[in-house]
C-alpha cells in the first residue's frame, strides 16, 4: 500500500537516523512531505507558526537537546490548537521490554500519544514500523487518500 499526500514531521536530532527515517520513508509513500526539526526547541517553534496547517503525523524521539520530547508531548496535548496532532513516539531511550519501558508506553498513551516505537536497528524492520504506524493514523482517521499499488 502506497499513501498520497501525507505531511509527516520528524523531531530527531540525530543525522544518521534523519538519512535513514527519510531512505525509508521513500520505499513506502509517495507524494509525502517530510519535514525534519533538530531538537524540541524548533519542533515547538515550527508548530506554532504552522499552527493552521499541521502535519499529518509527528515522529518523536525523546531524547532530543534543548527539550527533550517527553516535555514537548506534554506541551502539544496541553495546547487546544495542537492536541489533536497524531504523535507516534520513537525513541531508543529505553531498554526493550523492562518495566520502566512497558510503564512509559501505557503513560504516553494516557497522554494521548497514537504509538510508541522502538526504533528498530534494521532498515526493513525500520521501513515496517513507519508503515505500520501510517496504517494506524489512517485507521484513526480515513481523510488521508490511499492508492493502491501492487507493491509490498
Amino acid at each position: 500500500m502506497i499513501y498520497n499526500h501525507i505531511t509527516i514531521l520528524l523531531a530527531e536530532d540525530d543525522p544518521d537516523d534523519c538519512f535513514l527515517f527519510e531512505k525509508a520513508l521513500q520505499e513506502i509513500t509517495t507524494t509525502t512531505k517530510l519535514v525534519i526539526v533538530k531538537n524540541g526547541e524548533q519542533l515547538m517553534d515550527y508548530l506554532a507558526v504552522h499552527t493552521a496547517n499541521l502535519p499529518d503525523i509527528l515522529f518523536l524521539d525523546l531524547s532530543m537537546p534543548r527539550k527533550n520530547g517527553f516535555e514537548c508531548l506534554i506541551e502539544i496535548k496541553e495546547d487546544v490548537r495542537l492536541e489533536k496532532l497524531p504523535v507516534v513516539i520513537f525513541s531508543t531511550s529505553f531498554t526493550r521490554g523492562n518495566d520502566l519501558e512497558q510503564y512509559l508506553i501505557n503513560t504516553f498513551s494516557k497522554m494521548g500519544a497514537l504509538d510508541y516505537i522502538r526504533k528498530p536497528n534494521d532498515f526493513e524492520q525500520l521501513k515496517n514500523v513507519i508503515h505500520q504506524a501510517l496504517l494506524k493514523l489512517i485507521e484513526r482517521d480515513g481523510s488521508i487518500p490511499k492508492v493502491k499499488t501492487d507493491s509490498k
